[in-house]
């Protein structure tokens, strides 16, 4: 099952919107494809995948601690399988 959040254009200023928090985030295409699936720092996390052209659109949900957004990511990984 996706994160439950509407996805967003990655853009700048969506990056800019995003929290200095940890958290877990799906990367898609511009259909809405998760493309892929992380964890950590939001804001790091999405001006590195900007910066790379990693995908077109970003979802995320946040979690209090690192090992939480770490948990979160794989859990999730393992449902899109």
């Amino acid at each position: 099952m996706p994160l439950q959040k509407p996805w967003r254009d990655l853009d700048r200023e969506t990056v800019a919107s995003a929290p200095d928090r940890p958290g877990v985030y799906e990367l898609g295409d511009a259909s809405g494809t998760v493309q892929s699936i992380g964890h950590g720092v939001l804001r790091d996390e999405l001006k590195t995948a900007l910066a790379y052209g990693d995908a077109d659109r970003v979802r995320w949900d946040e979690a209090h601690t690192l090992e939480r957004a770490r948990e979160l990511a794989a859990e999730h990984r393992k449902r899109l399988e």
